[in-house]
């Protein structure tokens, strides 16, 4: 079974000339001296049945975005085990099968020669903890991103994290925010940017509720604001802005990809399974934006 590949690319209409300048001498400093064009892929696939089925669709995903010519696969959280949503996976997961997993994916991931953002859970103590394990195309783990700031409902079982962490795929830097971090809290993604990185991935899940409204099309007014959070991290930032759900029949919200000018370049149709796949040129995202802010540092 193949994926379906939606891809998506992007027009940025022209910037108001006060900006220009300084953008254009950001861009050209970085584009003498990095690769800045890449694909992304965005793991919009279906739910986890079980934590075994979680790292089997990883395991079958990876090559798909690899042969469609990703450089980064980037999956919701939480997808190795499984999100707790509602009455879904009561139970907990060893650390034994979180690190057997994640040694597994990276196997995977350097054998397809693909970098992951993998939504994850991981034992730092007696809780366990949301992140997401980022690995380069080599295999090699780069690093976890801990979910720091917790959703209220997330407290009781998990532990926060406490730092946040930069990123860098062929010279291009990065940042991950999850989910309730880049609804609620804009200083984790301009935290981010002020430090370089010209990409955010902000993996999250959400599902269908009963009686919620059911989009159409991105970032419907009678939608909830989730979706426009997307356009506002992106541009506020002068960033690119990467969010990945589970693709489930009647969600309210879906996987996208937003400019540094806070255009929508690309999403997956709603409830549909498959890899949203963008292409990206990272010397448009200069960080301007997050950079000219002055009262924090």
């Amino acid at each position: 079974m193949s994926l379906s590949r939606q891809r998506g690319t992007g027009y940025s209409p022209p910037r108001p000339s006060g900006d220009r300048g300084s953008e254009l001498n950001l861009r050209r400093s970085f584009s003498k001296h990095r690769m800045t064009k890449f694909r992304i892929a965005l793991a919009n696939i279906e739910i986890p049945s079980s934590p075994q089925d979680s790292v089997e669709r990883v395991l079958h995903a990876l090559p798909e975005a690899a042969r469609a010519g990703a450089r980064v696969i980037c999956f919701p959280e939480a997808y190795v085990p499984g999100y707790p949503w509602g009455e879904t996976r009561l139970g907990t997961v060893t650390s034994g099968f979180l690190e057997d997993a994640h040694t597994t994916i990276a196997q995977a991931a350097g054998q397809n020669n693909i970098g992951v953002v993998l939504g994850t859970e991981r034992y730092v103590a007696d809780k366990p903890r949301l992140s997401a394990l980022v690995i380069k195309p080599s295999g090699d783990i780069a690093g976890f991103q801990d979910k720091v700031q917790l959703d209220p409902s997330e407290e009781a079982r998990y532990e926060a994290g406490s730092e946040r962490q930069i990123f860098e795929l062929e010279g291009v830097r990065f940042g991950v925010v999850i989910c309730h971090e880049g609804f609620r809290y804009p200083e984790t993604v301009r935290w981010a940017a002020r430090r370089g990185a010209r990409l955010v991935f902000h993996p999250f899940y959400d599902e269908a509720v009963a009686g919620a409204f059911q989009p159409t099309e991105f970032a419907d007014p009678r939608n909830t604001f989730h979706e426009k959070t997307f356009l506002c991290r992106a541009a506020e930032n002068s960033v690119f802005f990467a969010s990945v759900n589970c693709a489930s029949p009647g969600s309210a919200t879906t996987s996208a990809v937003v400019g540094p000018d806070g255009s929508l370049l690309c999403y997956q149709p709603y409830g549909q399974v498959g890899l949203l796949l963008c292409d990206i040129d990272a010397a448009k995202a200069t960080g301007l934006l997050a950079r000219r802010l002055r009262t924090q540092s």
